[in-house]
């Protein structure tokens, strides 16, 4: 008799747990503000994972704020680029908000400028590359992740000349960027 009181306990104790568990008062959200001036920009981001001359901020993150997504502000210097890459576990976003260029897209490379808004669903290939000779702001969010390393960040390396393989999209040769900021 034991032997079945103790498994019907068991099971008794556990429904406990979980229904104070539910009905645990939640953590009050709490918002997050600061300004463009008081974030940092991100540093050790490296050319060979794709990040080319580029200044970036994460102005919401986790790090920062909890959140489980990333918007950022990015400035393109002339020449400076983000080649093309892709995200496994989150969309992406940007909105030109500044300057032109050209992003990179499945199809090759496109002109973008001022007002543009892209939208990149995770796993679609990516980037952006100022031709111009001046300055592009960006401004950007990934929905899904709040990190590089939470974003599924993959590069391929043989996209680092700003060109797209417009017979097969992507080498399948990878590079995969998986650390913090």
């Amino acid at each position: 008799m034991k032997g079945p009181a103790r498994k019907t306990g068991g099971v008794r104790a556990k429904t406990r747990k979980s229904a104070r568990r539910r009905n645990a008062p939640k953590k009050a959200a709490r918002m997050y503000r600061t300004n463009m001036r008081d974030v940092p920009k991100v540093e050790g981001l490296k050319r060979k994972d794709g990040w080319v001359d580029m200044q970036v901020q994460f102005l919401i993150d986790k790090k920062s704020a909890g959140a489980d997504h990333v918007v950022g502000w990015t400035v393109l210097k002339p020449g400076a680029r983000h080649e093309n890459h892709r995200h496994h576990n989150c969309d992406e976003f940007f909105i030109v908000l500044k300057g032109h260029g050209h992003i990179y897209t499945d199809r090759g490379e496109e002109p973008a400028g001022e007002g543009d808004v892209v939208y990149s669903p995770r796993t679609c290939w990516h980037g952006f590359n100022n031709t111009s000779n001046a300055d592009v702001v960006l401004i950007w969010g990934w929905m899904g992740a709040g990190s590089i390393a939470a974003s599924g960040y993959e590069v391929a390396p043989e996209e680092h000349q700003g060109t797209m393989s417009k017979r097969n999209g992507p080498p399948v040769r990878r590079s995969r960027l998986g650390r913090e900021r």
